[in-house]
């Protein structure tokens, strides 16, 4: 599914040049849940980014189904509206839109039409328990629940691949069990493949797999993970 192959990103710190990621590299298939672990500081946000095409300012390689990752910024601008879906820890909903509103936003800026639009954000927030929500805006809702709005306008779109940062930080642990269970239950039935930055050992012991990075680089796998040459 996802193949990145010696991966670096350094950046300038006045003359300094730091190493956010060295020569990273694995494989990930279709339909995992990844837990990307690590202390602050270790590269997780920044390959987060890159998988993202938040940053592309790196080098090395990444395939995507095979497909090379885009590199001008009116592709890679597509290929984040078709393919992937986003989830933060602090739910980044838009306040004067509705639950319905903000889950339909990616099928709007993908050219769907109204009528779909939220048909379509309706059947996703009855998927996640918020069918009685669909017309409430995001201050009335609790925190759990407007991270399954997130989840759900993550995957209105069907997306390929779902980057994740501390989806479950800010939410208790009965919340945060919730999400984790809804989050691995939609990506099993969608095939979608999710990467997830967290220091949240319930969702890491959740996830199937583990990477750990430490000071930008790969320092550990729990296999199966392939790590090539």
């Amino acid at each position: 599914m996802i193949s990145f192959r010696h991966i670096q990103r350094h950046y300038r710190l006045g003359n300094q040049t730091v190493t956010a990621l060295n020569d990273v590299t694995g494989t990930i298939a279709q339909g995992e849940m990844i837990a990307l672990c690590g202390p602050s500081g270790s590269g997780k946000s920044t390959l987060l980014n890159i998988l993202g095409l938040l940053d592309q300012q790196y080098t090395g390689e990444i395939t995507f189904a095979g497909m090379p990752y885009p590199q001008q910024s009116l592709a890679a601008a597509k290929f984040r509206r078709e393919k992937l879906g986003f989830i933060f820890q602090k739910f980044n909903l838009v306040p004067v839109m509705t639950a319905c509103e903000n889950v339909a936003y990616p099928l709007y800026l993908n050219g769907v039409n109204k009528v779909q639009q939220r048909q379509r954000a309706i059947a996703i927030l009855n998927k996640v328990g918020l069918g009685e929500f669909v017309d409430h805006f995001p201050d009335t809702l609790s925190g759990g629940q407007q991270q399954r709005v997130a989840i759900a306008r993550a995957l209105v779109h069907r997306p390929l691949l779902v980057i994740a940062d501390e989806p479950t930080a800010s939410l208790d642990s009965k919340t945060a069990n919730l999400v984790i269970d809804l989050m691995k239950q939609l990506g099993h039935e969608m095939g979608t493949t999710f990467i997830i930055a967290t220091h949240d050992v319930r969702m890491a012991s959740r996830c199937d797999r583990t990477i750990e990075l430490l000071d930008g680089t790969l320092h550990s796998v729990q296999q199966p993970l392939t790590v090539m040459a």
